[in-house]
C-alpha cells in the first residue's frame, strides 16, 4: 500500500487557453531557481550527508536506525520541496512518484521503513546534487552579473588606475585606447547578457533532469496502480 499523501499524481491537463510563459518570465523563473538552489543545496547536503554518516557509524549499536530513519524522512521532505520548485518553473508536473506505506513504529517497522527505495533516491539527490548546484550558482552569477558589469563598464571605468593596463583590451591585445577598450568590454557584456537565457536554460534543464531521474519513479507508480 501507499501512504495517503503519496499516491501517484496524474498530470493535470493544461487549460485550453493556457499560454507558455514569455521568454522574460521563463528566464526570471530559471534564474531565481538557480540562485536559490545554493542555499537549499547547503541545507540538503548537510542534513543528508551528516545524517547518513552518523547513522551508518552508529548502526551497530542500534542508535543508527532511528538516525537513518530521520534522515530519510528529512530527505523525503526536501525532495517534496524540490519537486514543487521544478514544477513551478516549468509549469508542468513531474512524472509520478510513490512511497510504500510504513508499518508500525516498532523496531521492526523502522527497519522496514529503511528499505523504502524512493527514500534512498531522495537522499541520493540531496547529496549528489550539491556540487552541481555550486557550479550552477557560480556560472549563473558570473554570467549575469559579469555581463551586466561589462555592459556598464563605461560608467565605472574612470575609477581604474590610469597608469596600469587594467582594461580587457589592454590586457588581451595591448591596445591602450580608452574608447576602444570601453567598446570592447561593452560588447562582451552585451554578448554575455544576450546568451544568459540560453545558459540559465541549460543549467536548469540539468537540475530538472536530476530531479526527474531521482525524485520520481513512474514505473513503480504504474505497477502499483495496475495492482490496485
Amino acid at each position: 500500500m501507499t501512504s495517503p499523501d503519496t499516491f501517484p499524481r496524474a498530470a493535470a491537463p493544461a487549460p485550453a487557453a493556457a499560454r507558455p510563459p514569455s521568454a522574460a518570465v521563463r528566464f526570471g523563473r530559471e534564474l531565481g531557481y538557480l540562485v536559490s538552489s545554493l542555499p537549499i543545496g547547503v541545507v540538503s547536503f548537510t542534513v543528508g550527508f551528516l545524517g547518513l554518516a552518523a547513522g551508518v557509524a552508529t548502526v551497530i549499536v542500534y542508535l543508527g536506525v532511528p538516525i537513518l530513519l530521520g534522515t530519510l524522512l528529512a530527505a523525503r521532505g526536501l525532495a517534496r520541496g524540490e519537486r514543487r520548485r521544478v514544477e513551478s518553473v516549468t509549469g508542468r508536473p513531474l512524472p509520478p512518484h510513490v512511497y510504500r506505506e510504513r508499518g508500525d513504529r516498532s523496531v521492526k517497522g523502522m527497519i522496514a521503513a529503511l528499505a523504502e527505495p524512493q527514500a534512498w533516491r531522495d537522499l541520493a539527490h540531496a547529496i549528489v546534487s550539491f556540487p552541481v548546484r555550486i557550479v550552477n550558482f557560480c556560472l549563473t552569477v558570473t554570467w549575469v552579473l559579469g555581463g551586466l558589469g561589462m555592459l556598464l563598464y563605461v560608467t565605472w571605468s574612470w575609477a581604474l588606475p590610469e597608469d596600469e593596463e587594467t582594461g580587457l583590451l589592454d590586457l588581451t591585445y595591448d591596445i591602450s585606447s580608452e574608447s576602444a577598450n570601453i567598446a570592447f568590454t561593452t560588447g562582451l557584456g552585451l554578448v554575455a547578457l544576450l546568451t544568459a537565457p540560453l545558459v540559465t536554460r541549460g543549467l536548469f534543464l540539468l537540475n530538472a533532469s536530476m530531479a526527474r531521474g531521482l525524485l520520481t519513479n513512474p514505473h513503480a507508480a504504474s505497477r502499483l496502480a495496475a495492482e490496485e
